[in-house]
């Protein structure tokens, strides 16, 4: 059977990517496609404000992008350099807390030590950055999206703990998005899953893939890879079928086989 994944594949340079091997352990055969473009922004602001570790408490990254947008500004050489001679070693002193495991290994990669990466979304990583901060304590910094949610902001200025929100991109929808999907339906045929990665890849495929689906689309067992994007389909009328226990290529893999077994058994 074959899943449609709404979303980017992982780098080449790290071999396969793992959802699509993970449903492949299954036999399912899953195909990937980009939902969506970024343009980073105001990066020299970004880096101005690492530049001064002593000004904040910590950081928060609840999305790889914000991650791209710091390795964007270490390509610079004496950006770079400062980041290796003393900026790494000075946030370290501080907690990076992040959301999921691929954020985590991001911020591995920059040299960091990421906490919370077990929680899976923006609401349980709101409640694990409570449980160790106080309300008096330094500003935590947000590098974010535009259209960030304000769950975890929310969150963290109910209990007093300031945070500090920087938007260092804008989300698009891709430019080959409505080619890839008209080809993929027209070679393919209709999956038997679809999986949501976002709220924003519900807002730009969703249109789509009613159209290309027809009156099969009622076959289709939808998928989300957390509650944040079972929320936006739900709002958007689709039947979510499975949302992955957190946002991992097993987890996921595991429901959606469970999914297609309900139907098929």
């Amino acid at each position: 059977m074959k899943v449609l994944l709404l979303k980017d594949p992982k780098d080449k340079d790290s071999g396969p990517d793992p959802y699509v091997k993970e449903l492949g352990l299954y036999g399912l055969e899953a195909t990937l496609i980009p939902v969506l473009s970024f343009e980073f922004v105001s990066l020299e602001s970004l880096f101005e404000k690492l530049s001064h570790p002593e000004s904040y408490g910590g950081l928060v990254f609840t999305s790889p992008r914000a991650l791209e947008a710091i390795k964007i500004c270490l390509r610079e050489n004496s950006k770079s350099e400062a980041w290796s001679k003393s900026l790494k070693q000075r946030w370290n002193t501080k907690p990076a807390y992040v959301v999921g495991k691929s954020t985590a290994s991001l911020v591995e990669e920059i040299g960091l030590s990421p906490q919370g990466e077990k929680t899976g979304n923006a609401e349980k990583l709101a409640e694990y950055i409570c449980s160790r901060e106080k309300g008096n304590s330094s500003c935590l910094l947000f590098p974010c999206g535009a259209l960030k949610r304000e769950v975890l902001p929310t969150a963290l200025k109910e209990k007093g703990i300031p945070l500090e929100s920087l938007t260092v991109y804008q989300t698009t929808e891709h430019t080959n998005l409505q080619e890839s999907l008209s080809s993929y339906f027209s070679q393919q045929g209709i999956p038997a899953s679809i999986v949501f990665f976002s709220p924003s890849g519900v807002k730009f495929c969703l249109q789509h893939i009613q159209k290309l689906s027809g009156d099969f689309i009622n076959h289709v067992k939808f998928a989300a890879i957390g509650p944040t994007t079972a929320e936006a389909m739900e709002a958007a009328g689709i039947p979510v079928s499975c949302t992955a226990e957190s946002p991992t290529p097993q987890d996921l893999a595991a429901g959606i086989q469970k999914a297609l077994c309900l139907q098929n058994c």
